[in-house]
């Protein structure tokens, strides 16, 4: 298959649960390494490398909320998938703020896990193997590859999530996007609760572009965004 050998950290505290998730995605083609509490999983991660992680949510010594933010410490690039039993909006939302990048709602099916690894492994695999990739954003200067924005001496340092939402607001300046365009292409899908975490991105954007006047990321109620920038001249 197409990410065979990719290596996941699932922490799953229910073990039936956990080994029957394993079994289906070694049988997928995945390398497992399952992990009976948050901590184990924090610790697992320290010593070895992963593409992807698959936390639940509700976990004895740290939850999946506590594993996030240790691995967001580390890196901004791994995908974080929390497996949850809760459908609490206030849980999703501190889901995304944690540094996870989307959730399963318990029970799942394998067919759905699956198909959602597959896109954010297919995407890491993308962003990878873009070397140099660039964008002059009116005085601002953004490298999507070192996740960073720059301007004169300042510089800022993006979080993944962050550089992919201004990489497709640059390939899409000066024109309407609906906000269920911005979903689908950033996130994967159009939903309520990622509408939520995308809506508190935008803000973080913003503060980033104060330090451009000409640069503008106009809200269009009702509809969606435009991200104003000033036109290169040739």
């Amino acid at each position: 298959m197409q990410n065979s050998k990719a290596k996941i950290l699932l922490a799953e505290d229910d073990l039936s649960l956990g080994y029957v998730i394993k079994d289906n995605l070694t049988e997928a083609g995945y390398e497992v390494i399952l992990c009976p509490d948050g901590q184990t999983a924090i610790e697992k991660f320290d010593k070895d490398e992963f593409d992807i992680c698959l936390l639940d949510v509700m976990m004895p010594n740290k939850d999946g909320f506590a594993v996030a933010k240790k691995i967001r410490q580390s890196s901004d690039l791994v995908p974080i998938i929390f497996l949850t039993a809760k459908s609490l909006e206030e849980d999703k939302i501190k889901g995304f703020l944690t540094g996870g990048d989307d959730y399963i709602i318990k029970p799942f099916s394998m067919q759905e896990l699956l198909m959602r690894l597959d896109v954010f492994l297919r995407r890491s695999k993308k962003m990878y193997s873009e070397k140099t990739l660039t964008y002059d954003i009116g005085d601002l200067h953004f490298s999507y590859t070192n996740l960073k924005l720059t301007i004169g001496q300042e510089a800022f340092n993006l979080t993944q999530k962050e550089a992919d939402l201004l990489k497709f607001l640059c390939e899409h300046s000066n024109r309407i996007l609906k906000r269920e365009e911005v979903l689908l292409n950033v996130w994967g899908k159009d939903d309520y609760f990622l509408g939520r975490s995308m809506d508190v991105f935008i803000t973080k954007l913003r503060k980033y572009f104060k330090s451009d006047p000409k640069v503008n990321l106009e809200t269009i109620h009702g509809v969606g965004f435009r991200f104003n920038i000033p036109l290169q001249v040739q």
